[in-house]
């Protein structure tokens, strides 16, 4: 049973003589703890503390609660079950890049990919005596949220306590996390956690009406990993949205935790993981990194065109992987939901995911149909005649195009285009629970393999992009350093997921953790390597391959069908994990021939076209040579500088390490001797 001092649903005529508990009444004796949440109550001010116990009983309340307070629309019960919407402001819709910092001692930890502050500049801003957290959760309930990033009782699990006065933030954490007084037990056990601080940084005067969506303005929105700090390890003011709020996602699963794989021997990547079954009863495990709105969802999600073949999910967007007594590396999902962007997510791209969301899903920024339902564009049904879009505004069918909607009534796709108009917002999300998933991998998705907790053997890495041109359907790296050097050089179109100007550029994004990085970029790449070197029997290592399944043609034909056919992509893989089947030896690594993707099944609405099928197989050398450049170049930028915003220029860094160096070197070479 959770403690609180008041009820998590607020009363409209709650008791005055109703005594303000301490935060000793609290459900754990951990006094490191207590002090923690104690002081955090001192400095932040709330009217109340509410300990979460993650029960179902709780999350209804709390979406009933937001409901009663015009933040979250419940939908159709009969059309969505235990589902909700709510509508952001519109300043506050994705991750907020130019306001998330790393803040260590030295400038040059945080590195080059990194906004920086000094810690001790940091905390005054936030946490000093005038600091943005003085006083911010007033006329709010403030959440302790006890979670476990992955399996309780797994070896690969971390624990953290988030603290929050945001119900959307506590609603959707008990979806992604596994919250409850069970993490509070561990904690008093002696298991260390990672404490986290978040407030939307909108305190509320006696009387104020709440806003459907408080956030702060965008000069004072923070999001902060301190990796070096005991007490504060993540702190984010200002932003309620997703990425920026829901601190166990990017901030611990990737920032922080991606110091503690690097100081404790293990990995924290931006990767889904799924497992593959060949029609022989063969099972393969596969982690993939591609940047967010790039298919990782739907590759986890994906329904096999090939006869026989079976694919389930164990998750799609993170993966802490650990060596493993045997020499190979075991990985979990340490999430317990899906945070999925929504536009494009559509029986033809994903029916899995669309079914993952159909109970106990939160919707944002997606359109409220007159039914109670959700509609987004790309769904691949026809939108309602009239809708409510993401602003809170009226929408409507498009009078020639029943799959677009526009802000008046009777206009053309044509003119919805020309004003950019979108009913659902490009990074609107659902968060579902994985357990909703039709082919979610039990055992794995609970970090199982023959009945261990260790995770799942990998067989096989992925990296991918978003990248029109020059980049091959798929390429086979020739060892692991080739492998960490593909990862290193990985690129790809900016897109929705972040708010920036610069949608549809290519740019660097090294393992799609450009974002995600909690240290020194070159330093990270040095830990991979150090993966290999450190590896009891290296040759047990998965095999590394970079995919690309954007490439289109001179007038903006995409050349590979993608979705279910990626299928194919992927068999050809496990063949060459298994040793049966042949490749071209090229520079840049080891290419299918046409001929042995397989194009059974090849029918339906999207097919494999073989003409294209040749080209995308093939080196285009010159544009190789222009890629190897601009890695060439983006190598020399990360020596430059010891943080993103420095102007301070290294003379001699040299945090590359050689072994990437000589890589390009070698593949350089490779292409000048092409004729």
């Amino acid at each position: 049973m959770a403690t609180k001092t008041k009820s998590a649903v607020q009363k409209s005529t709650p008791k005055k003589s109703a005594p303000k508990k301490s935060v000793a009444a609290a459900p754990t004796q951990n006094a490191k703890l207590l002090a923690w949440v104690k002081n955090i109550e001192a400095m932040c001010q709330p009217d109340s503390v509410y300990w979460c116990n993650g029960s179902k009983k709780e999350w209804k309340d709390l979406c009933e609660m937001m409901v009663k307070k015009g933040q979250f629309t419940k939908l159709n019960p009969k059309l969505r079950p235990d589902c909700y919407l709510a509508r952001s402001d519109a300043s506050d819709v994705a991750r907020v890049e130019e306001r998330t910092f790393i803040s260590t001692e030295k400038e040059i930890d945080a590195g080059p990919t990194n906004h920086w502050i000094a810690p001790a500049k940091l905390k005054d801003i936030l946490l000093g005596k005038k600091g943005l957290f003085q006083g911010c959760m007033k006329g709010r309930t403030m959440y302790v949220i006890p979670f476990a990033m992955g399996p309780l009782g797994n070896p690969i699990t971390k624990l953290g306590i988030e603290i929050t006065d945001s119900p959307y933030v506590v609603v959707n954490m008990e979806i992604m996390t596994r919250v409850g007084t069970k993490v509070l037990d561990e904690i008093e056990a002696g298991a260390e956690y990672v404490p986290c601080l978040h407030s939307v940084g909108a305190p509320l005067k006696k009387g104020q009406k709440d806003v459907a969506w408080p956030c702060a303005p965008m000069e004072k929105k923070y999001i902060c990993q301190l990796p070096e700090d005991p007490e504060f390890k993540i702190v984010s003011f200002g932003s309620g949205y997703g990425g920026n709020a829901l601190l166990g996602k990017k901030c611990f699963a990737l920032r922080i935790a991606s110091v503690l794989a690097r100081d404790e021997g293990w990995m924290a990547e931006h990767m889904l993981v799924l497992s593959l079954t060949s029609p022989e009863g063969k099972k393969y495990h596969v982690t993939a990194a591609f940047p967010s709105a790039c298919g990782k969802t739907n590759l986890a999600m994906m329904l096999p065109k090939l006869p026989g073949w079976k694919l389930e999910t164990i998750g799609d967007d993170i993966a802490w992987i650990k060596p493993g007594a045997d020499g190979r590396l075991y990985a979990i999902n340490p999430e317990n939901g899906f945070f999925g962007v929504a536009p494009g997510t559509s029986m033809d791209s994903n029916p899995n995911a669309l079914e993952s969301c159909k109970k106990g899903t939160i919707f944002t920024n997606v359109v409220l149909t007159p039914d109670g339902d959700i509609w987004w564009e790309d769904m691949g049904i026809d939108a309602p005649e009239q809708g409510i879009d993401w602003k809170g505004n009226p929408c409507y069918r498009c009078k020639d195009d029943p799959k677009r909607m526009g802000p008046k009534p009777g206009m053309t796709k044509a003119e919805v285009k020309e004003l950019k108009f979108v009913a659902a917002h490009k990074n609107s999300r659902f968060t579902a629970p994985a357990i909703n998933c039709p082919v979610l991998d039990k055992d794995g998705f609970e970090g199982k393999f023959e009945g261990k907790k260790t995770g799942v053997p990998l067989d096989a890495m992925l990296f991918g992009g978003r990248r029109p041109s020059t980049i091959p359907l798929v390429n086979q790296a020739k060892d692991w350093t080739h492998g960490v050097f593909m990862g290193s050089a990985a690129g790809s179109e900016i897109t929705a997921a972040v708010i920036s100007d610069k949608i549809g550029q290519v740019r660097r994004d090294p393992m799609a953790m450009l974002p995600f990085f909690g240290y020194n970029v070159c330093d990270y790449f040095q830990h991979w390597l150090e993966m290999e070197r450190t590896s009891i029997d290296a040759a047990k290592l998965p095999k590394v391959f970079f995919v690309n399944w954007f490439r289109k043609t001179d007038k903006g034909e995409f050349m590979w069908p993608g979705f279910g056919d990626n299928s194919r992509v992927l068999k050809w893989i496990c063949q060459r994990i298994e040793g049966t089947v042949g490749a071209q030896d090229t520079p840049i690594g080891f290419l299918p021939y046409a001929k042995d993707i397989d194009l059974a099944n090849n029918t339906g609405k999207d097919t494999v076209n073989p003409k294209f099928l040749k080209e995308i197989v093939k080196v285009d050398k010159a544009g190789w040579i222009k890629e190897i450049e601009g890695v060439e170049a983006n190598y020399a930028e990360y020596e430059k500088k010891p943080s993103k915003d420095s102007t301070e220029v290294l003379a001699a860094a040299h945090r590359i390490p050689r072994a990437l160096k000589d890589k390009l070197a070698e593949i350089k070479a490779g292409l000048s001797r092409m004729k």
